[in-house]
């Protein structure tokens, strides 16, 4: 009865699918189709005649049949309008075998107390293609954003690199600045100094060897011997000088080769006590352990004849006649320990952080005579032969240095 009454009035259901562009398919509740339209007829490929009568099966791909008899029954038992497939993809079959992608809304309906099913189809196959060239264009298009944004954090970290390089680039030609500017004032302090220390003492030479020169009576021999004393004086602090000046070039070209030996530090005590006594200031004194035991040193003899007669000798410049100063060597925990103290002019409180700089002169020392690198090059030397240097000082008071050697194993 139902399909006799679609064929009843089927130009009233023409005229009412017709009008839809969708495809439509009626089915009953056996899945058998009782009306099409010919959007559906023209989708599927198929005649009127061919589908009508014919199982909803015709135009379901083999692979989804099984599950679609378990989803039809579900959809009859609730018996309401939805879209079917929702959340999965629906595939239809052409009369021609191929497949393509559709939706489809479902609408249950009842005539005389029997349940329908109108199904209205879609064919999405050009929006899959149009969302399938949509997804290939965001993944070319999150590639190259990729490829992009890696050549700008590569640009920028080249950038930053060439950046780094620029301020390192800076940094030094700053420093090379500074150190040329540092160097020209170094030489124009050095010849500033080498002019005033060579030539008062070349000048008290000449002098005492003219006067000299006149004394050549018998009776004029003690003045002669004066003279001859300060000629011997100023020719002793000019080899110092030049020593000092020779130390300087070969630590600064690295051409100081250190010669460990084995040595009696009473021997070379003797040694830098006898070359200080003829510097000695009139009613100055060296006091030290003329009967100290004999100590066997592994150490590079000359350089430490060097640091010991250039402390004495500072001892003796920096203070006054009449003054003692103070030699002590103690030996402990295989270390040989030298103190050298005066009870000189002392070194100001602001002056002593530079004290071991070179070229460097305290402000209550500067009428005398001195380089300013003795010091400097002691120190270096103490610290090239595994030993230390420091002093205490107050200005008016004294100054004591003391130098820490290891007594090295051979």
């Amino acid at each position: 009865m139902p399909l006799e009454f679609f064929k009843e009035n089927e130009q009233v259901f023409n005229t009412l699918f017709e009008a839809a562009s969708e495809g439509v398919v009626v089915v009953n509740a056996k899945q058998i189709i009782v009306t099409v339209n010919t959007a559906a007829l023209e989708m599927f490929g198929y005649s009127k005649n061919e589908l009508l009568g014919a199982h909803l099966n015709i135009l379901i791909p083999e692979k989804y049949k099984a599950n679609h008899y378990e989803h039809f029954d579900s959809f009859m038992e609730h018996s309401e309008k939805r879209r079917m497939g929702h959340g999965r993809e629906l595939f239809g079959v052409k009369k021609s075998g191929e497949q393509f992608p559709v939706e489809a809304g479902l609408n249950p309906f009842k005539v005389d107390g029997e349940c329908f099913v109108m199904s209205l189809i879609v064919d999405i196959t050009i929006r899959k293609e149009n969302q399938r060239q949509i997804r290939e264009l965001n993944t070319e298009l999150e590639g190259k954003i990729k490829i992009r944004t890696q050549e700008l954090s590569n640009t920028v970290d080249n950038l930053e690199k060439e950046i780094a390089k620029r301020k390192e680039a800076e940094k030094r030609i700053k420093l090379a600045l500074k150190q040329e500017k540092e160097l020209n004032e170094l030489k124009t302090k050095f010849l500033s100094l080498v002019s005033h220390e060579f030539k008062t003492p070349l000048s008290g030479i000449l002098t005492s060897a003219l006067l000299a020169e006149k004394y050549t009576q018998t009776e004029q021999q003690a003045k002669r011997t004066k003279h001859l004393t300060t000629i011997k004086n100023k020719v002793h602090y000019l080899n110092n000088i030049l020593n000092d000046f020779l130390s300087l070039e070969r630590l600064e070209s690295g051409n100081v080769n250190y010669k460990y030996t084995a040595f009696s530090l009473n021997k070379l005590v003797n040694e830098v006590i006898y070359n200080a006594n003829v510097t000695l200031k009139y009613g100055q004194e060296i006091d030290y352990n003329i009967d100290m035991e004999d100590i066997t040193l592994y150490q590079d003899e000359k350089i430490l004849e060097l640091i010991l007669s250039n402390l004495i000798g500072n001892s003796i410049k920096y203070s006054p006649e009449d003054s003692t100063i103070y030699f002590r060597i103690y030996s402990k925990d295989k270390k040989i320990i030298f103190e050298v103290e005066d009870e000189g002019m002392g070194i100001p409180q602001k002056d002593q952080k530079h004290i071991f700089e070179r070229y460097f002169r305290a402000e209550n020392a500067l009428l005398n005579q001195g380089t300013g690198i003795g010091l400097n090059i002691v120190k270096v030397h103490v610290e090239n032969m595994g030993g230390t240097i420091f002093f205490e000082s107050e200005e008016n008071k004294g100054s004591k240095f003391t130098v820490i050697l290891p007594n090295q194993n051979r």
